[in-house]
């Protein structure tokens, strides 16, 4: 199926326990690059996340942003450095004694010096945080879900582009055969013409000079690259309509659709062989350029 990697889904949530909010940016990418910000508070989710966006999304940059806020205050805990504590006393009374400080410890003699103080948050009730983790698995699941929403609209007007582009070059190349085979004609009946005008001043067995005719003309033959064309043009409907992402295959159909063109051209003769070749080769970037932006 194709479906664009670009894509924005943002999504907000309400609840008792306070706000959740969710936003995604996919962008163009060769592989798939996640990058995820979300509080530490949540850190012990990310993997389930990073597993929950690799499911939905499989090529492209994939910004992922998560806020909680939440209604209840938070709770801190604060403990001594009681060893600390003890040296940093006994430091204190030997210098008073040899008279280099006086005054007690205050409080904010300990704010200042961070290795006496421990600050950190108190611990979240087990089935609250549970609770929580589940609400923001379900919203970035939503969030996910109307991605891929946009995405494959994206990828459909993509889809209808490049198979307006496909059948204009795949009717070149058509056009090319039909010209190719004209030019191989012409071409035998202008070596006809010449060798029989040779011939008048010597002596050559008829029977090998109609078989190097035919061996020059033949190399003038596109029939196996036309062939194969054709073969790479029903390989890319079948890539577009599986369920699977194909941007990466149809990418390489491009460059083996690509290369059959320029042996066409470099085989072919004929009026407007040029001129076909071109506009196919130009069709052909047209499509290349509209695949960097597939999934």
């Amino acid at each position: 199926m194709i479906k664009s990697m670009t894509g924005f889904s943002s999504v907000t949530a309400e609840d008792d326990m306070g706000t959740v909010a969710v936003t995604i940016r996919a962008l163009n990418h060769r592989y798939l690059d996640l990058q995820l910000r979300v509080p530490g508070t949540l850190a012990g989710i990310e993997a389930r996340l990073r597993a929950l966006v690799q499911r939905h999304v499989a090529r492209g940059r994939v910004e992922l942003s998560l806020s909680v806020q939440l209604r209840r205050t938070a709770t801190v805990e604060v403990e001594l450095n009681r060893e600390f504590g003890d040296a940093l006393g006994a430091a204190l009374d030997e210098a008073r004694e040899r008279g280099l400080v006086s005054g007690p410890l205050t409080p904010g003699d300990l704010l200042r010096l961070p290795q006496a103080l421990a600050i950190r948050e108190r611990q979240a009730d087990p089935e609250e945080a549970a609770a929580l983790d589940a609400n923001v698995e379900r919203l970035v699941e939503q969030a996910l879900t109307e991605l891929d929403t946009m995405r494959g609209r994206e990828g459909a007007h993509l889809a209808a582009d490049l198979d307006q582009h496909r059948d204009t070059v795949a009717g070149l190349v058509e056009q090319l055969a039909r010209a190719a085979d004209e030019g191989r004609v012409a071409l035998e009946a202008r070596l006809r013409e010449r060798v029989a005008q040779m011939t008048a001043d010597l002596q050559a067995d008829a029977a090998l000079v109609a078989q190097e005719i035919v061996k020059a003309a033949a190399r003038s033959d596109i029939s196996e690259e036309v062939a194969r064309f054709r073969a790479h043009v029903a390989h890319w409907q079948a890539l577009a309509a599986s369920p699977e992402p194909c941007g990466r295959k149809l990418d390489f159909l491009l460059q083996e659709m690509n290369r059959e063109v320029n042996t066409i051209g470099s085989k072919a003769d004929g009026l407007k062989v040029s001129e076909l070749v071109i506009a196919a080769k130009a069709g052909l970037e047209r499509m290349r350029e509209q695949v960097q932006n597939v999934e």
